[in-house]
């Protein structure tokens, strides 16, 4: 009886700790709320929530999960925040990616052209959130990836300039300002941060005058 007792209670530790321990998937049975948060498998980066400087709005993003200052490297919906704390990131077959309000409306979505039979979205060690099909034995075919929508910060491994393959031209843009991630049309900037034991400890800085809206 002794025996048994001790068995429970060690599973049900066993329970706990899977539950406690932090997660860096989901999958189309699974979600990120606003308060939850994905973490990378070694704990270098976050996904969540977050308002910016003193905006009230709530966006998704990620940053270095341990550095103090919370640094954003890629926002998801820039350009369409919420205006509450209701929002819902969810995967699924078909848009992928889908960021959801109050009254499950569609807020935002990875956009993506092709279908995944059993997708999972997974924020890498790299600071990549990608897309994948569980189904496919190849971890590096992406569904879709955060790498390939860079905000106005470039991590190691994050490419710029057009895929020849598929066309996408990944471009680099400044927020509007420190309450603002929407693109700023006028200059496209870039920070290439290089990332070391989970610290900022270099910042380059590159500038490209967008000479089409400029003369808008």
């Amino acid at each position: 009886m002794e025996a048994f007792s001790l068995l429970l209670l060690c599973f049900s530790l066993l329970n706990l700790i899977q539950f406690c321990a932090p997660r860096d998937t989901i999958n189309t049975l699974q979600s990120i709320s606003d308060g939850e948060t994905l973490v990378s498998a070694d704990e270098t980066f976050a996904l969540r929530f977050f308002s910016p400087g003193t905006s009230k709005n709530r966006y998704v993003g990620i940053w270095f999960n341990k550095d103090p200052t919370k640094a954003i490297v890629w926002v998801a919906n820039r350009k369409t925040p919420l205006t509450d704390s209701s929002g819902v990131l969810k995967v699924n077959t078909t848009e992928i990616l889908v960021l959801l309000d109050s009254n499950n409306s569609l807020i935002w979505s990875s956009n993506t052209t092709g279908s995944a039979r059993s997708p999972v979205a997974k924020l890498l060690n790299s600071g990549n959130f990608v897309v994948q099909d569980d189904s496919n034995s190849d971890t590096e075919d992406f569904v879709w990836q955060s790498f390939a929508y860079p905000g106005d910060t470039i991590l190691p491994g994050q490419k710029l300039g057009r895929n020849l393959a598929t066309g996408l031209n990944r471009r680099a843009t400044s927020w509007k300002s420190s309450d603002d991630p929407s693109p700023l049309n006028y200059w496209e900037i870039a920070e290439v941060i290089i990332a070391w034991k989970n610290e900022l400890i270099r910042h380059f800085w590159f500038f490209f005058f967008n000479s089409l809206h400029a003369t808008l």
